[in-house]
């Protein structure tokens, strides 16, 4: 028996060498490797299926009914409906199944349909055809029948199916150009390489015939993280090993662009892909609405569990005497009679518990949800959230966080492509000191792109020297710029210049482009990437050809990136460029001061700066080099820790060669945007992982700090000269002590507080004694600056400061808004992420709880939006405890009447449908269509926010005002109809009123109050709020004369037959009713009155202005005057201005204006807005839209 193949598979997982169990291998068109070379071990490896949706046909009801339950709520009523099936209780089981029945079915539909829509969605992209190379020829299969090792054939405007690694394509070069828009965003053009020794298989059977194998990581989500290699078997040779990295994996979702077609091998297939990796959900995030329903919830179940225990225990306190027994019509057993009292009591305890359960509002959450996920729509339909350069508008990732947009206190923002544009112009760049700006004025003449090198700057020295050679070449060389110079790229016609096509430049990195296009001003053009060498066009219009030979690609970690060229001659170059800080450690020559000062002046006025520098390379040196970086490459462990390494032995010693300066422009109505926020009482932190200067610029340009503004500095240069500990209790004391000024002053000093990352993680490390952290410190000088500055932040760290602030004492509620990758785990981290749909992907967008297009559509999202999803919600929640308790207290006072013996007050038809059908749909639409203010008046007036801050309207003090009105509204109920009910002859005809008839009278009460209770709530009126409100009473009043009116076959009893037309039929109810309803409302309606007149909150002023300028209006245009204008000016009917009739100032009407604008202040004035008033003299018009009309 051979065990050679055992053997073989122990050697390779359970020995550890080179952890083999975190790597696989591939077999190209699953070829067996050739005889003598590594052992064939066939691996089993998922298909190409992708599986979003969450249940399966057969597991749909168990999972989801599992999931529902797990909710208390749920839970809580399944407990008592078993309660009600188990024990005689004094309701049908039907009261709490129905309703529970209801809320389940309803979510259960909801969560199905959307889970069907996501099976769809995944067969539709399972069944997609996809090109296999079998045997020489193309197949054609489904998507979903790939496997691992399968070679695929991509053609252009095709998605790949799954992660490949590309082995050739129909270029020459072995490139293929891609968007990857549909995994993070980013529309541009990226080129990915195929591996040079198989980039000329270029026919079916020429890649049939390959044969290798690759060997590479486990799949893991990173989407920019490859690290493989390929051996590549040719005769009787040892095998070829590649390296293979992120350059040479083609992610599924991917698009071909501008390449006819490829072929590539699959590597990770279905739900091993990139692209399903990050399908992974983001962490719950729960609003502070959510946790205050929780808490109230818990205080009606107190309420709830207390009401039982006091009906039980003064039940059987009741029935202690003998002749107080049970009475004989409850017909009870013998044996029931014997039983223990313990659980007789328990029994009638759970009986209580049954017929008072109705105060936990189990309709609530539902109606709760349908609203969230309905008002999440006005969010997508708001067309002032649209951009027109984009195409799109606002987008709702997860409608649970509405209200919460209404409680923001700290917003964190980016500041490149969130603040500014991220649309890059290149401005000047400085060579040893000397600047040049392309196109720059000289004598007041333009000087050409050939000329503006001549004498852009006074200082001395000549053009033609070394380093301003080598500047130029090293800005066209150093960069990974794709060249474009068809004419019509993705359908569109781009680069035509007079009939012609022309080249543009594409690349993912905005940066490179500008510095590209700014070097083709300056004279130096890049033309092209061909065959491995870069051409570019000297200013003399020379063609100077450059062999590419290595590229160290930039990341955030080294902040810069390196090429290595050799030049015609023969020359080897290294050209180095990133920031300043990254670069002038590694500089041991140039002119180093010079050009420092030009890059802190450049940052100060907020232009984003780059150093170039360079090296020249012995052939002994650029040997060294390659080995090194080969032997990185090729490691299938660590390779980025090696590459590290190997580029920080390349890129040191550099000559510096000088800098360039590239302006972000500010996003327009930025700087309103952040002075709305700081009016609505929110503050703003910019975190950014950009110097300092740059920064600060931006922060002055966007208002977020004033010149006013006292700068406080926490940053590494400050924490170099004195102490860490020093430093923070000298800001400490700053502040503290200006605040002790300010309290006895009117005037308050602003402060600004800048911090660096480096300052930033001193801060979070504990002390060298022992004695604590900096943390509190820190928080204290925070909460004392209206502003502060985060820069040089790595991503983590922005989360770091999220979280910081998220856990300290006052637990505020945070935002964080950002556009590019490095912003999403500040976004996941916040309470509420939104992402914009930037020019840096959209990673953001993506992982976001909101995407908006633009910064500035963020005061419309927080100011309106927010706050009206707050108020709304706000309202729904107290309303729902407020009608519940109105609901059950009378059925408690009942207990008192009826010998606590669970007789219950109304009628199962109502105990099921009053918070499903009669109460519930008024309540909704309130909680989708109320505006208690105008937009207008909440765009104009950012302090309003600040009314609703910190969960003003859902704090105990207006929950306990709210639970009260309840407990007092069913006490009038009540006893009002029992003092009436006391008249034993009152109907007209003599006939006495039983206990259905009453409590048909209090729940006719009760309904009709609550809805107008709602109704009086109401400040923005539609059709549909009064065909709602109304309609429910009318459904009300119908439903109750068919269901007495009609013997129904399918009931056991008809108890309430007649009781409603009955009762009607008494004119003392009508009188009853009406009377009752008044007396509940007017308590509410005389606190609301004098509530406004003594201490009006801003958003009662806010609405007292809009309904005194509508009645301002309403005198300015009067029916009379209109009628008397329109005959008296029917001839000048189409006169564009209106005339100005003389009007004394001392007349009523501009007085009043008048007394009214100088008593409420100018910010009056914005309501007026639609309408413009000219006072002068003793002359007073209006204008206003519409027709004419002078007063």
């Amino acid at each position: 028996m051979d065990f050679s193949r055992l053997r073989d598979i122990i050697t390779r997982y359970c020995v550890g060498e080179e952890n083999w169990v975190d790597s696989r291998t591939v077999y190209i068109g699953h070829k067996e490797p050739p005889p003598g070379a590594e052992a064939y071990i066939p691996q089993r490896y998922p298909d190409n299926r992708i599986v979003s949706s969450k249940y399966t046909y057969w597991n749909f009801i168990p999972k989801n009914l599992f999931e529902q339950f797990r909710r208390i709520a749920n839970f809580y009523f399944l407990v008592i409906f078993l309660v009600q099936l188990i024990i005689d209780t004094p309701t049908s089981p039907i009261t709490s199944g129905l309703p529970l029945f209801f809320v389940i079915t309803v979510t259960a539909i909801k969560q199905g349909y959307e889970d069907w829509l996501r099976h769809k969605a995944d067969c539709s992209i399972n069944e997609c055809p996809v090109d296999v190379v079998q045997q020489g020829k193309v197949a054609r299969t489904q998507s979903h029948k790939l496997r691992v090792g399968d070679v695929v054939v991509v053609r252009e405007d095709e998605t790949f199916p799954c992660d490949l690694i590309l082995l050739s394509s129909s270029h020459h070069d072995g490139t293929c150009y891609v968007t990857t828009a549909s995994l993070d965003g980013e529309s541009s053009h990226k080129t990915y390489y195929a591996v040079p020794d198989i980039m000329a298989f270029r026919t079916e059977q020429e890649v049939d015939s390959l044969h290798a194998t690759i060997e590479c990581e486990q799949p893991q989500p990173d989407l920019y993280k490859f690290v493989g290699r390929i051996n590549i078997y040719k005769d009787k040779e040892e095998p070829v090993a590649r390296p293979l990295g992120a350059e040479n994996l083609l992610l599924r979702g991917a698009t071909l662009k501008n390449t006819q077609h490829i072929y590539a091998v699959a590597v990770y297939t279905g739900m091993e892909t990139k692209m399903a990796l990050n399908y992974q959900s983001k962490s719950q995030k729960r609003s502070a609405v959510e946790k205050s329903m929780n808490a109230f919830l818990i205080v009606y179940l107190f309420i709830l569990i207390s009401k039982a225990v006091i009906n039980t225990v003064l039940k059987y306190a009741w029935q202690w005497s003998p002749d107080r027994d049970e009475p004989w019509y409850n017909h009870r057993t013998e044996h029931e009679r014997q039983r223990h009292v313990v659980i007789r009591a328990f029994t009638d305890y759970l009986a209580f518990m049954v017929l008072f359960n109705y105060i936990i509002p189990v309709s609530m959450y539902v109606t709760v949800e349908m609203q969230k996920f309905l008002g999440s729509y006005f969010i997508t339909w708001d067309e002032d959230m649209f951009d027109e350069e984009l195409g799109e508008g606002a987008q709702v990732n997860t409608s649970d966080l509405n209200e919460e947009l209404g409680q923001v206190e700290y917003v964190f923002t980016d500041k490149t492509g969130t603040l500014t544009e991220n649309n890059m112009e290149f401005i000047e760049c400085c060579v040893d000191g000397n600047v040049y700006i392309p196109h720059a004025i000289c004598n007041g003449q333009i000087l050409s792109a050939a000329s503006s090198i001549d004498m852009i700057d006074s200082s001395p020295g000549g053009y033609r020297r070394e380093h301003e050679d080598l500047f130029f070449r090293a800005l066209c060389l150093c960069h990974t710029v794709q060249v474009k110079e068809e004419e019509t790229v993705d359908g569109i016609k781009r680069g035509i210049h007079q009939g012609r096509p022309t080249s543009f430049y594409i690349s993912s990195s905005p940066d490179e482009v500008a510095l590209v296009e700014g070097m083709k001003r300056l004279g130096y053009t890049y033309l092209r990437l061909r065959d491995n060498h870069m051409e570019i066009l000297n200013k003399d219009d020379e063609i100077e050809r450059f062999e590419l030979l290595h590229v160290l690609n930039f990341d955030s970690v080294r902040r810069r990136m390196s090429v290595i060229v050799r030049s015609s001659s023969g020359e080897l170059l290294l050209f180095c460029k990133g920031a300043d800080s990254s670069i002038f450690p590694r500089v041991v020559s140039g002119k180093v001061a010079q050009v420092k000062a030009h890059v802190e002046q450049n940052a100060v006025e907020g232009l984003r700066t780059l150093c170039v520098a360079y090296k020249r390379l012995s052939e002994a040196e650029y040997q060294e080099a390659c080995h090194c970086l080969t032997e990185a490459k090729l490691a299938l462990q660590d390779r980025e820790q090696r590459l590290a390494h190997a580029y920080d032995i390349i890129e040191r010693d550099l000559v510096l060669l000088g800098a360039t300066a590239v302006e972000d422009r500010l996003q327009e109505k930025a700087a309103d945007t952040i002075e709305s926020l700081h009016k609505a009482g929110m503050k703003v932190w910019v975190l950014t992982g950009d110097k300092m200067e740059t920064a600060a610029a931006t922060c002055y340009a966007s208002k977020l700090f004033r010149r006013s503004t006292q700068i406080l500095e926490l940053t590494k240069k400050r924490t170099e000269e004195q102490s860490l500990h020093d430093v923070l209790f000298e800001l400490n004391r700053t502040v503290l002590r200006q605040r002790s000024i300010s309290g006895l002053s009117v005037d308050c000093m602003d402060f600004g507080l800048i911090i660096d990352g480096a300052t930033f993680s001193a801060v979070l490390r504990p002390n060298p004694d022992g004695t604590g952290n900096y943390r509190e410190i820190f928080l204290e000088i925070c909460r004392n600056c209206s502003a502060v500055l985060c820069c040089r932040m790595a991503p983590l760290q922005k989360a770091q400061i999220v979280k910081l602030i998220k856990a300290s004492k006052e637990h505020p509620i945070t935002l964080a808004i950002g556009d590019g990758a490095n912003d999403v785990s500040m976004i996941l981290e916040a309470h509420v992420g939104i992402g914009i749909m930037g020019k840096e992907g959209r990673q953001a967008a993506r992982n976001s709880d909101y995407a908006i297009p633009k910064f500035k559509h963020l005061k419309k999202i927080l100011l309106v939006h927010g706050h009206y999803y707050y108020i709304r919600i706000a309202e729904l929640v107290q309303y729902f405890f407020y009608k519940n308790v109105c609901f059950i207290f009378p059925q408690f006072l009942y207990q008192f009447f009826c010998g606590f013996s669970q007789q219950p007050l109304y009628d199962t038809a109502y105990l099921t449908l009053y918070n499903i059908s009669f109460t519930s749909l008024p309540i909704l639409l309130y909680s989708l269509v109320e505006q208690h203010v105008s937009v207008e008046t909440l765009k104009k007036d950012p302090s309003l926010y600040r009314d609703i801050a910190k969960n003003s309207l859902l704090r105990w003090p207006v929950f306990l005002y709210w639970t009260c009105l309840g407990v007092f509204d069913a006490v009038i109920f009540f006893f009002g109809a029992y003092f009436l009910f006391d008249n034993t002859t009152f109907t007209s005809n003599g006939q006495m009123f039983g206990n259905w008839t009453f409590g048909t009278l209090v729940f006719t009460v009760l309904v009709f109050t609550v809805t107008l209770k709602l109704a009086l709530d109401t400040h923005h009126w539609t059709w549909i709020n009064h065909f709602v409100i109304w309609g429910s009473l009318l459904f009300y009043v119908i439903f109750s004369l068919l269901w007495g009116g009609i013997i129904w076959p399918f009931l056991n009893y008809q108890r309430m037959y007649y009781v409603f037309m009955q009762m009607l039929s008494s004119g003392p109810a009508w009188l009853s009713i009406i009377l009752l309803i008044t007396v509940s409302l007017l308590p509410d309606v005389i606190k609301k009155v004098l509530c406004r007149a003594i201490c009006p909150t801003a958003t009662e002023r806010a609405q007292g202005n809009e309904k005194m300028v509508r009645g301002v209006l309403a005198d300015l245009t009067p029916l009379s005057s209109r009628r008397s204008y329109r005959s008296t000016s029917a001839n000048s009917s189409h006169r564009s201005t209106a005339e100005a009739l003389p009007l004394c100032m001392s007349d009523p009407l501009p007085q009043k204006i008048l007394t009214h604008l100088t008593e409420r202040g100018g910010a009056d004035v914005y309501a007026l807005s639609p309408y413009l008033l000219r006072l002068s003299g003793a002359g007073f018009a209006h204008y206003a839209p519409g027709p004419e009309t002078t007063v």
